[in-house]
């Protein structure tokens, strides 16, 4: 099966961003922030977004270090691609989103919304967007059609 939609995701502890995005363009846009306990989702909202948007597979941000060593974060976002899998059996990747947080804060600072609103106006589906954008582009070789 090709792949043709995708949905990529920025994990957080207490937030999750969501990003959809297509192979023929190489873009994705911003889909939604859902909110998280400790890291998990409501599997229920999850399932419906699948559900709407069909996608082909499915991206998950993996935040390394400046290094590019694994953070703290690293292995509960590796864990959480692991249930996106196990649940919907879908193809999951991971992709390096060092630095898309703080590209997602200029974004919304160039949009000229306030910074320092961030439970109002939180960057983290921007941040998916770019995750997405970037395994888009990373990728895009092994997506084209023959």
């Amino acid at each position: 099966m090709a792949v043709r939609l995708l949905i990529g995701f920025d994990y957080g502890s207490k937030q999750i961003g969501l990003a959809v995005g297509q192979v023929i363009t190489g873009q994705a846009r911003e889909l939604c922030v859902l909110k998280a306990q400790n890291g998990v989702p409501d599997w229920l909202k999850v399932e419906a977004l699948l559900k709407e948007w069909k996608p082909d597979a499915l991206v998950v941000g993996l935040p390394l270090n400046m290094d590019g060593t694994p953070s703290d974060m690293s292995a509960r976002a590796e864990k959480f691609a692991r249930q996106l899998n196990g649940r919907f059996n879908l193809p999951v990747h991971t992709h390096d989103e060092r630095l898309t947080t703080f590209e997602a804060k200029g974004e919304r600072i160039a949009r000229g919304q306030r910074t320092h609103s961030y439970r109002d106006n939180p960057v983290d589906a921007i941040a998916a967007r770019l995750v997405l954008e970037g395994w888009l582009e990373a990728n895009a070789a092994n997506l084209s059609e023959p």
